[in-house]
């Protein structure tokens, strides 16, 4: 490596600075190598780069709404809930991720350092080990090469540094975790869940967990965060750090050890693998504004670009040793893609329980975790669903039949309206090999980057699924006294829920998976992937917690080895 520049060299490079991309930064700078992160969008600092976060609705010329101009110019990115006049700024907009769909996929991208983790929604839930054995039980994928009872001590060291708001409710399908106090249900959740749960002993209805400080403890105050304000303003950036982000959290912290050098507007076009050594070398680079290109090199790499784009980068870095994309050797780079399933929502009011209201915006919903084919196969779909809801009163600015406009009207208006509920599902869907994503071999984005083709898409095992929720939905809220009863299948396209997964999936075979237990490329062992890419399945609950608990875990073995030599 004499040749190279030594301001290129590092110990690691990190690859993307999200959920999972700050936490291997944090982790490897903790462990005193010097790390290079990469981000191919604009530098967010905490604080200072959040320009909306404190803004009264007043000082928004729309309002809070976009121009209709720039929805039409955005059409992918429009319809993500969080895209609107006060976080728009934190996309990246349509033109700049060309992209094929092959079958419809809405590909919601980050367009900052810190990547979704500024935009998430930041619902946080341990997986089980019903959801760790569901695909060798069920004979679908591939067996996860590790159980939940591994993963389990690195769930506890990621929830106590990040922050996670829930309640200890002793389920086997959803296990307990290391909680800051919990939110709390209204009345009228209340009420629906004793209806429900007296009726159905196998439904368990409990608060939301979430990565929101109700109580910061000494190591949040240490990472300058503070508690959660409930202001409902969180796709902005908080100000107060009070939801756990890249940039209010890890990156920081990954800051103050001095090992940390943060690369903006930093293209990862490919990983470069020296067909001598027998090993990755570097990344390539292509700088976002002038296209430049840089070559950055270190001893072990983490690529956390999030599922599509690592995907993407580890397609496009071609060698001789590896001419269909670094490690694919068996050809499955790119298949397998999952996601969950968003169709399914239902609406209703609530008769009854008007001398009841509550405060604040609370982050999360009421949840209950998936109660189908968990201990065995009992449905004519595999795999099951979890069911968020909230109710809540309909507020200020509410019809008034009759009021006239005056004092009258203002006081009308002023009144909370009725009470009503909405219910939505997080179904798994199955991984299957004809859910992938390729490689364009004419097409190529502004960086002459070969655009991504994804043909990703519903199957029957969906279909059935969704209309289980529908129904099952439905006598749900009708056992809970709920009325006017709407069910609506959205039929919004995969990608939307921003959980899609896979395409780099861990196992025990090389001949069926890219990873091993440890997040390594089989077949080139400085090369870690711990972001949605590695993931063998997708169960029904949210992603993140498990990305941050994977990513600690594979940094942790990272130095081990490291330090022995092996890398």
């Amino acid at each position: 490596m004499s040749d190279q520049n030594p301001e290129h060299v590092f110990d690691a490079i990190v690859v993307g600075s999200g959920i999972s991309g700050g936490w291997a930064a944090k982790e490897l700078c903790d462990k005193g190598l010097r790390t290079l992160v990469l981000d191919r969008g604009k530098d967010v600092k905490h604080i200072k780069d959040y320009p909306t976060a404190m803004k009264a609705p007043w000082e928004f010329p729309h309002r809070g709404r976009l121009p209709l101009k720039v929805l039409e110019e955005n059409p992918i990115a429009a319809r993500c809930y969080a895209y609107d006049e006060t976080a728009a700024h934190f996309f990246l907009k349509d033109k700049d991720q060309p992209y094929i769909q092959e079958k419809p996929f809405d590909w919601i991208r980050p367009d900052q350092v810190g990547g979704k983790s500024l935009m998430w929604a930041r619902q946080t839930q341990r997986w089980s080990r019903y959801d760790f054995e569901g695909p060798g039980r069920d004979g679908f994928a591939v067996e996860w090469p590790f159980t939940y009872d591994e993963l389990a001590p690195w769930y506890s060291y990621v929830e106590l540094f990040a922050g996670i708001s829930g309640n200890r409710d002793g389920l086997d399908t959803l296990p307990d975790g290391e909680f800051l106090p919990p939110w709390e249900m209204n009345r009228a959740e209340q009420s629906m869940r004793q209806k429900i749960e007296a009726r159905h002993r196998d439904r368990n209805v409990i608060i939301g967990r979430c990565a929101h400080l109700t109580a910061p403890q000494q190591i949040h105050k240490d990472q300058g965060r503070m508690q959660c304000q409930a202001r409902h303003l969180c796709q902005r950036g908080c100000p107060f750090g009070g939801y756990f982000s890249s940039n209010s959290s890890t990156l920081p912290w990954a800051q103050k050890t001095g090992n940390l050098t943060l690369r903006p507007d930093a293209i990862v076009h490919s990983v470069i693998y020296d067909d001598i050594k027998g090993k990755a070398t570097g990344v390539r680079v292509i700088d976002a504004h002038t296209k430049k290109i840089t070559e950055y090199f270190a001893k072990i790499i983490f690529i956390n670009a999030s599922t599509l784009s690592t995907n993407l980068i580890l397609l496009n870095s071609v060698s001789r040793r590896f001419p269909n994309g670094l490690g694919n050797d068996n050809g499955l780079l790119g298949k397998y893609i999952a996601f969950h399933n968003y169709r399914g929502n239902l609406s209703a009011s609530l008769e009854g329980m008007e001398d009841s209201y509550y405060s604040g915006k609370r982050p999360c919903a009421v949840m209950m975790p998936n109660f189908r084919n968990v201990h065995r196969q009992e449905t004519d779909f595999q795999r099951g669903y979890m069911v968020f809801f909230s109710a809540g009163r309909s507020g200020w600015g509410h019809g008034v039949p009759g009021a006239q406009a005056g004092g009258e009207f203002k006081a009308a208006i002023a009144d909370p309206g009725g009470w009503g509920v909405y219910m939505m599902m997080q179904g798994e869907t199955i991984p299957r090999e004809s859910n992938h994503v390729r490689l364009s071999k004419d097409q190529t984005d502004p960086w002459g980057i070969p655009q991504l083709i994804t043909s990703v898409g519903y199957d029957e095992n969906d279909e059935r699924l969704l209309k289980d929720f529908l129904n099952t939905g439905a006598e749900m809220l009708e056992t809970a006294g709920a009325k006017n009863i709407s069910v609506t299948d959205t039929k919004q396209a995969p990608g939307l829920d921003i959980h899609e997964v896979g395409g780099v999936r861990m196992g025990k075979d090389p001949a069926t998976s890219l990873l091993n237990k440890w997040n390594q490329l089989h077949h080139c062992q400085n090369v870690f992937v711990t972001d949605g890419a590695c993931m063998v399945s997708t169960s029904t609950q949210n992603p993140s917690l498990t990305f941050m608990a994977i990513t600690a875990r594979a940094a942790n073995h990272a130095v081990e080895e490291l330090k022995k030599g092996n890398l």
